[in-house]
């Protein structure tokens, strides 16, 4: 598994992808100023040196050119398509993460230190246990905001590891307690499990959020593809199961619907790294049955979606689930939730952890941070 083994490995660098390009709006010395400035100058002259090797796919013409080298990267480890796969196969081919973190050893993109510690925490659920990865800024004591956060991967594949630079990259701009989770996957673990397992998680971050230097009062949810969906569910549950609904969600390419024949779906129906024959094979391996993809839990936009806390909505324009975004941020206005939304144009789904090479993925992750710190300031 080679993604596994490139982020247990390099940790610090793949939870670094996060700020790459950030600075640290300290004071420094003179000298320290100038280091600064010479290594920025470099920086920005290695990231211009990726570009890609040959022309635009034809299933994404508008893709921009730093989207695009990601892309090249990943399709050049020559895995097998997902569809194609057992759900073990899958797990150990290459992910959008090894790609960003090859472009930036070939191209010697260094990092700076991490600045939050991390340890990991097993908690029970229904029928087994997980595990939470919990994220403290280094510095000041708290306590701090909390953020859980839900990976993606279609409820099939990828782990804490894959994310970590989401996560870390939370922790660190917006100075929170970040818990990602590592639900339980498919076909292992079929539906409702990962959905149980993330409300299971939201419910301990509740009752121990002291433990963790966290305020209980100011919790948030983040989530991208399927953590998206995850996200969503657990503020629904928290405001029928009657306990702390938190203070937003945002909510980055969420799943929201089961029609696999929106604009975005035929549009970028053979896109990368998901398309249509993807979401086919992650919808089947998850749902009991078919029909289960309905079940409001995975079709969102059926939902009752009333009393869910302010929403900030990112979503990829090269993205076979970019009608499904736009479509749930319609969905929450109308039922009267506060909705933030971004379209980022000439990038493809997964972008949003690649801040590293690519200049939307440091965009989206700032405006997502910002509105954290907002919605925590209140």
């Amino acid at each position: 598994m080679k993604s596994l083994l490139l982020n247990l490995k390099y940790p610090a660098l793949a939870g670094a992808l996060f700020l790459a390009s950030c600075g640290n709006g300290s004071k420094t010395s003179s000298t320290d100023s100038t280091t600064s400035i010479t290594d920025t100058v470099t920086t920005t002259e290695k990231l211009a040196a990726i570009k890609p090797a040959g022309p635009a796919p034809e299933w994404g013409k508008t893709i921009h050119p730093e989207m695009q080298a990601v892309i090249e990267k990943l399709v050049s480890y020559g895995d097998k398509p997902v569809e194609s796969l057992s759900a073990t196969d899958a797990r150990k081919n290459h992910t959008p993460t090894d790609a960003v973190m090859d472009l930036m050893k070939e191209n010697n993109i260094t990092l700076p230190a991490p600045g939050v510690d991390t340890v990991g925490k097993e908690i029970p659920v229904t029928g087994g246990n997980i595990h939470l990865r919990i994220y403290t800024p280094k510095t000041g004591n708290g306590p701090f905001p909390v953020i859980v956060y839900y990976h993606g991967g279609g409820f099939v594949i990828a782990n804490l590891d894959v994310y970590n630079a989401s996560a870390q990259g939370l922790a660190e701009q917006v100075g929170a307690v970040v818990v990602s989770v590592a639900y339980r996957l498919a076909p292992e673990h079929k539906f409702p499990i990962a959905h149980n397992d993330s409300f299971a998680a939201y419910e301990w971050v509740v009752k121990n959020a002291a433990s963790i230097k966290g305020d209980a009062k100011k919790i948030a949810l983040v989530g991208e593809s399927a953590g998206g969906n995850l996200a969503a569910n657990v503020s629904i549950m928290a405001r029928d199961k009657k306990i702390t609904v938190p203070v937003h969600e945002v909510l980055v390419y969420p799943i929201a619907q089961a029609d696999m024949m929106t604009k975005s779906y035929v549009a970028y129906e053979k896109a990368h790294p998901l398309n249509k024959a993807m979401m086919t094979w992650f919808t089947k391996n998850y749902v009991n049955t078919m029909a289960e993809a309905a079940d409001p839990r995975i079709s969102l936009v059926n939902a009752n979606l009333k009393g869910l806390p302010s929403t900030t909505i990112i979503t990829a324009e090269i993205d076979p689930l970019n009608a499904d975004g736009l479509m749930l941020a319609d969905k929450l206005k109308a039922a009267g939730v506060t909705v933030d939304s971004k379209n980022y144009e000439g990038v493809t789904h997964e972008f949003f952890g690649m801040a590293a090479i690519v200049p939307e993925a440091k965009n989206a992750q700032g405006y997502a941070a910002e509105q954290l710190k907002k919605a925590f300031s209140k």
